[in-house]
């Protein structure tokens, strides 16, 4: 079982950056693939990045390549999502999932374990 709480979401400007952190709980992180997928208010949820467990692969969705960065800290147990050059399309509310040796798949059916969500704004 993992638990997965994320953080640092926010209200921010056009252009801004902000960093999220996703912290699990439980044993063996290492072995998780992590995942950052958002909402936005009256969409379904998509896929933003992931970084697999065992080679640190990263994966971005092409709305977000060049400008989001997902790594992973393993000795804390935590992943993170740097955001840069935020623009309004970005807003939505963001969630960490974890999938025991995962691929880093795109498919949000795929991940087993997800965070509560933290809202990101983005305001011009």
């Amino acid at each position: 079982q993992v638990q997965l709480v994320e953080s640092g979401g926010g209200l921010v400007q056009v252009g801004g950056s902000l960093r999220l952190s996703c912290a699990a709980s439980g044993r063996s992180f290492a072995w998780y693939t992590m995942a950052w997928f958002r909402q936005a208010s009256g969409k379904e949820r998509e896929f933003v990045a992931s970084i697999v467990w065992r080679t640190s692969q990263e994966y971005y969705a092409n709305s977000v390549k060049g400008r989001f960065t997902i790594s992973r800290d393993n000795p804390k147990n935590t992943v993170y999502l740097q955001m840069n050059s935020l623009n309004s399309e970005d807003t939505a509310v963001y969630y960490c999932a974890a999938e025991r040796w995962g691929t880093g798949t795109l498919d949000v059916r795929e991940y087993d374990y997800w965070g509560q969500g933290t809202q990101v704004t983005v305001s011009s």
